[in-house]
């Protein structure tokens, strides 16, 4: 699954900032990438916290660059900049007491200009990671929500990008139709070709509803918007992906029994759903990867190791 994102970044040198800069997990994979050439590492932190929390592991990070907003030169700068993204919500005195925080520093320095990505949670819940991104980096034009997806990855298996597990919690069908095309985009970063299946508990009409409604109406909406991409719904998941099932219940449609690409009707669906394919169906699962930000914001699960901060900061700044 890398290589091909590895490729993009050797082609384009870019840096990320890890927030969390003396965290154990961030540190190894922060020598990891350092030591792969693959990108520029700013760390966030006291500056001989830092140090010392790598040399306890045997972590070289001679060449991150580590930044202690207590003591950063540029800091007037970003406050000023802070409270014009602010618009009248925080002062001056507030921003600046927040920008001594790694979340908010950190994703001002993307903000800035002066780190293209951001990498953040191993510590901090995923609102921490969030809510700055929301404030400061915000939606794409054009967009009005923020979602989030899975690539799920399994040898010998095509690769399958699910979501959103982790942000809206009863999406509409606006911001349903928003994510399915950003997902599309996602997928074809990492190799995928979209074939997006819009999930319902109703195949073409088989079921009626409030929230087989939303779907539809959702389809509609991403077809609209993105032509391009092949996207049809409202489907059952047996329907998305067998095509036996496809091919009684829907003849014609160029997304069922291939769908590489699932939105979920919401949050509980779709964390449910890609935690059974992650635990019981054997794949590993990459995110979560934010979707209609500005810039490439992403949060990490609190639970996860070196391998997966290496994995998913290739993913982040791939995304940049």
């Amino acid at each position: 699954m890398l290589t091909k994102l590895i490729e993009k970044l050797k082609a384009e040198r870019k840096t990320i900032v890890f927030p969390e800069g003396t965290d154990y997990r961030i540190l190894e994979a922060a020598a990891r990438l350092i030591a792969d050439d693959l990108l520029d590492v700013i760390l966030i932190g006291e500056e001989s916290e830092v140090k010392a929390a790598a040399e306890k592991d045997g972590r070289d990070i001679s060449k991150a660059t580590i930044i202690n907003p207590a003591t950063y030169e540029g800091m007037d700068a970003l406050v000023e900049q802070m409270v014009e993204l602010r618009k009248g919500k925080m002062t001056a005195e507030q921003c600046r007491e927040a920008l001594l925080g790694g979340a908010y520093f950190g994703t001002m320095l993307v903000k800035a200009g002066i780190a293209d990505a951001l990498l953040g949670g191993a510590t901090y819940t995923t609102a921490d990671t969030v809510r700055p991104a929301l404030q400061l980096i915000k939606c794409k034009p054009g967009y009005k929500s923020v979602s989030s997806c899975y690539i799920m990855v399994k040898e010998g298996c095509p690769m399958l990008c699910m979501g959103d597990p982790a942000i809206n919690i009863k999406p509409t069908a606006d911001e349903l139709a928003e994510a399915a095309v950003e997902y599309a985009r996602t997928a074809e970063i990492f190799g995928i070709d979209p074939k997006v299946a819009m999930l319902s508990y109703s195949t073409f009409g088989s079921g009626a509803g409030e929230d087989v409604d939303k779907v539809r109406e959702a389809t509609k909406l991403a077809q609209e918007r993105a032509p391009q991409y092949k996207i049809d719904g409202e489907m059952q998941l047996d329907a998305a992906v067998n095509p036996v099932v496809a091919a009684q219940k829907c003849k014609g449609s160029e997304v069922a029994g291939q769908a590489t690409v699932f939105v979920f009707p919401d949050i509980n669906a779709a964390n449910i759903g890609y935690k059974i394919l992650q635990h019981l169906g054997g794949y590993a699962a990459y995110g979560p990867i934010m979707q209609g930000l500005n810039a490439p914001i992403n949060d990490l699960s609190r639970g996860c190791n070196a391998d997966e901060v290496y994995t998913m900061a290739i993913i982040t700044v791939a995304l940049a």
